[in-house]
């Protein structure tokens, strides 16, 4: 979710029901702390505690001064994360690269853990591929290591995204330690969420990529876990309401320049399968300001309806 989860996106998730909200990954090479994008990461300003910042990177040094470096700065609980997928991540040895050295993980962890006074988390895959499914002896090496709670992306590295998550191997951690557990991926429905808690025994879930567009669904599972009822859709006018709000949080953010663009692709998934979404959409990306982005949403949410959503 890099790119994506930045503190006005946390703040709104937060708002609408999301228990935790973690940030952008922070790489620990100190080199890049002082620059825009680093900084925009850590910025915290008026985040609700708990505060929880992810840190990337493959050596255990490194990854020790990184979890001081951002509680030192705000950061409540420190997550580490060996889930990553991309390339660009684990062609230098991070993110799910890492499972397949268990050694290079125990370190890690034991370096991280000792380093700060606060929680620290993990984030991982079931493992490297399929035929190397070993979440459940990372799991047992995170709670050995001093992790205090974990997370499970139901995937492999090599399987990206592609495919369906599958649940059992979190069920399978889940039953091997005592450390809280949290099951992520292919949650998009409230539904779903049921079923996965059922199923793995987890103590919680992760929301990632259905939460793009949707801030909603935190508030919706929050609901149906409580009570077994599905809440209605957010109406068009809280749509509209909820993605200006968040528009202008982003060009304050970030300044106009920058916010108006990170915007595009958030106004994209607001309005994914609303009508005329694809003209629209063009129009939006061409705009350079941001009085003249809002004025083109408001000028299409001006025109819908309930039922002009895409079949």
């Amino acid at each position: 979710m890099a790119g994506v989860t930045d503190r006005p996106f946390r703040q709104l998730c937060r708002e609408l029901g999301a228990g935790l909200a973690v940030s952008e990954m922070v790489t620990s090479n100190a080199t890049l702390w002082q620059s825009q994008k680093t900084q925009h990461r850590i910025d915290h300003k008026g985040e609700d505690s708990p505060r929880i910042v992810q840190i990337a990177g493959a050596d255990p040094e490194l990854m020790a001064m990184a979890a001081q470096f951002n509680a030192d700065n705000g950061a409540d609980i420190i997550d580490i994360n060996m889930g990553c997928p991309a390339k660009k991540v684990c062609n230098v040895m991070a993110g799910s690269a890492l499972l397949q050295n268990e050694t290079l993980v125990a370190s890690i962890l034991e370096s991280v853990v000792k380093a700060v006074n606060v929680p620290v988390t993990l984030k991982i895959r079931t493992g490297r591929d399929r035929e190397h499914r070993n979440g459940p002896v990372i799991a047992r090496i995170a709670e050995q290591s001093g992790i205090q709670m974990l997370t499970v992306h139901g995937r492999t590295r090599a399987c990206g995204f592609s495919g369906a998550a599958e649940h059992d191997t979190v069920r399978e951690i889940k039953a091997q330690v005592s450390i809280p557990v949290v099951a992520n991926g292919d949650i998009t429905t409230p539904q779903q969420a049921a079923s996965v808690l059922q199923y793995t025994r987890a103590d919680g879930i992760m929301i990632g990529r259905a939460a793009q567009g949707n801030p909603w669904i935190f508030r919706e599972i929050v609901h149906y876990l409580a009570t077994g009822e599905l809440l209605k859709m957010p109406s068009t006018e809280e749509i509209y309401a909820t993605l200006v709000s968040h528009l202008q949080n982003l060009y304050e953010f970030y300044g106009e320049f920058m916010g108006v663009r990170i915007a595009r692709k958030h106004i994209g998934w607001y309005c994914k399968h609303r009508r005329g979404v694809k003209l629209f959409r063009a129009l939006v990306n061409a705009a350079e300001t941001a009085d003249e982005q809002l004025y083109i949403v408001q000028d299409y949410f001006s025109g819908q309806t309930e039922q002009e959503l895409a079949a």
